[in-house]
């Protein structure tokens, strides 16, 4: 049996590990194989790149090499570990994937969204999420909680106009996605947005064993 693909997505800052987190042991007290990992990341060639994508010294960076970037570490991503756990009937958890890159270097980066697709459809070679959870949460609260931490990766340390932008990109597409995002209220606790996580997981699930 095929696994499934759960991809979190939404403004750094949002909750999105903190779920994750919650998310797995929730499917491994069901009994599901479940793995967790990241973007960019997952894999030791994805994460060195993820290295170069954020670190904060790379600030003349093209955003057409970031878009690219992005797309090479998801394309070994997928190529050696997503696509391997999905065969061997794993539930995946991974925050984010290509709506990432369609919002951050489509429309904040001003790259188009036709252009980044068309890219992320190389490096994915078919793979697409069963369901992607959007936690939505307004910018600004998002990068108090995320500075808050830290100081911020390259990303994180952008102005705040472009990661309004990021969001607005987010909603737009969440009309072009009708019916495939589920979004959840992450201004809400942890707990209030877990309970909405369940909800619609417990319906993938429910109709995956219909199929």
């Amino acid at each position: 049996m095929r696994g499934l693909f759960i991809t979190l997505e939404g403004p750094d800052g949002s909750g999105k590990s903190t779920i994750a987190r919650f998310l797995a042991e929730y499917l491994r007290d069901k009994g599901y194989d479940v793995m967790t990992t990241r973007e960019p990341g997952g894999t030791k060639i994805s994460e060195d790149i993820r290295d170069i994508i954020l670190d904060n010294k790379n600030t003349n960076m093209s955003y057409v090499t970031e878009a690219l970037l992005y797309a090479a570490s998801r394309a070994q991503h997928v190529s050696q570990k997503i696509r391997p756990a999905l065969d061997e009937g794993k539930v995946i958890i991974c925050e984010r994937f290509v709506l990432s890159s369609l919002v951050y270097q489509g429309i904040g980066r001003g790259l188009g969204i036709e252009k980044v697709k068309e890219i992320n459809d190389f490096a994915i070679q078919g793979v697409e999420p069963d369901l992607i959870l959007f936690f939505d949460i307004p910018p600004e609260i998002a990068i108090k909680r995320k500075t808050k931490r830290n100081q911020g990766d390259r990303l994180e340390r952008e102005k705040i106009d472009f990661h309004k932008k990021v969001y607005e990109g987010y909603l737009s597409l969440m009309e072009f996605y009708e019916g495939k995002i589920t979004k959840i209220d992450a201004t809400k606790t942890k707990n209030d947005s877990f309970q909405q996580v369940k909800l619609a997981l417990d319906n993938l699930l429910e109709k995956s064993k219909e199929e």
